[in-house]
């Protein structure tokens, strides 16, 4: 941490937290975290186990503790605050955390421990502030397309303020799918009601049943569409009256793009506070990147042991990568650390091994030469500032790889790749 400081100019006041999860191949029967649960991976039909990632704003992680596979975010959060204290004591961190992290107990938990958060609440939350969704004062613009405004919130402990968001293409995007699962569900619908009308059902059950899985198909507009089962005089279903719920529909239009944030923090101004609930997205992209550059998924290992190391050795992995992104922003090369190591790959070193005879005694000298780089290359390395060694370099105390190494089974000229 101290060389984060040094590095970064960071600070351990401010700290994101999020969960995700990675799952296995086998049935890790050894394993007893490994368990199933929500899959982040869409892989519900294997084991896995859950990562509680702590980092900074700027991405650079700090901790992380692994979970069973079955448990719930929400219940991590105690935990992960308690450990992250012994390692480096209490302060008043501001902790951040989306919406699936949250619940009054934890809220509590943190209070108790003198620490801040800004969080996100359910959308159920938003239905107390539609009036304020349809205002046009007191709005204040946190970047291009996106307004914030405090508001006051009537369930809302002392001490708290509340981030009312509202973002355009957001909303847009929201809308949209809204109205797509709307034209699906009312197709499903519509195809139940002329099965209804080709077949009366007696059957009641499987009827509600098979409205209910069009239901499940399309939960988001299940509140909008609505479907009523029409009978004849033998009480037979016959088909199926769909309509559209007017105020369902509007008020689901008015929240749409719409969240609310919560915090104890003393900052005035809720841009601010936006800014530094936004900066979450620097931890999903850990996880995105632990997972696709750095091999965290999936585990192919049993053992819990074996299992914690590789998930160590991926953690150690995700602070160089880090690292590494930061050295090249400084440097004026962007942030797509997967590209420069891409690049660096074409660097090759070469070991020139040499038998050498001193009196009656056989040895070897190794060479060590690094090959000339593409032009591309070399002036990637000359904007980081590195130098590769021009001629060989006697490199000595070696350990041989295997036996064809050894100095009596060395041919009388021989080069090995030691890439």
């Amino acid at each position: 941490m101290a060389r984060y400081r040094q590095w970064f100019g960071v600070r351990f006041e401010f700290l994101l937290y999020d969960v995700t999860s990675t799952y296995f191949e086998g049935v890790a029967e050894r394993n007893a975290q490994a368990r199933r649960g929500y899959s982040r991976d869409s892989r519900g039909d294997c084991k896995q186990v859950c990562i509680g990632l702590v980092c900074t704003p700027e991405g650079l992680p700090l901790s992380f503790e692994t979970f069973a596979g079955n448990r719930a975010d929400v219940t991590t959060v105690e935990e992960i605050v308690a450990a992250m204290e012994t390692k480096y004591g209490m302060a008043e961190r501001i902790w951040v955390m989306d919406r699936g992290m949250v619940s009054e107990a934890n809220i509590a938990f943190l209070r108790g421990r003198k620490a801040r958060y800004l969080v996100g609440t359910p959308k159920s939350w938003l239905r107390h502030h539609e009036a304020a969704l349809l205002g046009k004062s007191d709005w204040q613009e946190a970047q291009a397309g996106l307004e914030v405004r405090f508001v006051v919130h009537p369930d809302g402990p002392p001490g708290e303020k509340y981030v009312l968001c509202r973002s355009g293409a957001r909303a847009q995007k929201e809308r949209a799918m809204l109205q797509r699962q709307s034209k699906g569900l009312t197709a499903a619908l519509g195809r139940i009601a002329a099965w209804l009308g080709r077949q009366p059902q007696t059957d009641q059950e499987a009827v509600g049943r098979r409205i209910g899985r069009a239901l499940g198909k399309f939960p988001a507009a299940a509140a909008i569409v609505q479907a009523t089962v029409q009978r004849d005089a033998a009480g037979r279903a016959i088909g199926l009256e769909i309509a559209s719920a007017v105020d369902a529909g509007q008020k689901a239009h008015r929240q749409k793009g719409a969240y609310l944030l919560r915090t104890n923090c003393e900052e005035t101004d809720p841009a601010q506070l936006w800014r530094w609930y936004i900066q979450l997205t620097q931890a999903e992209a850990a996880f995105r990147t632990a997972k696709s550059d750095l091999g965290l998924r999936p585990i192919f290992h049993h053992k819990e042991d074996r299992v914690q190391a590789h998930l160590l050795v991926c953690f150690l992995a995700l602070a160089l990568w880090r690292t590494l992104e930061q050295w090249m922003c400084a440097k004026g090369l962007g942030t797509c650390a997967r590209q420069l190591v891409t690049q660096m790959a074409g660097v090759k070193s070469v070991d020139v091994l040499l038998p050498v005879l001193r009196g009656t005694m056989r040895t070897e000298l190794r060479l060590r030469v690094v090959a000339t780089p593409e032009p591309a290359t070399a002036q990637l390395l000359a904007h980081l500032g590195l130098r590769l060694p021009k001629g060989p370099r006697i490199v000595a105390n070696v350990v041989p790889k295997n036996a064809s190494e050894s100095p009596q089974h060395l041919a009388p000229q021989q080069n090995r790749s030691a890439n």
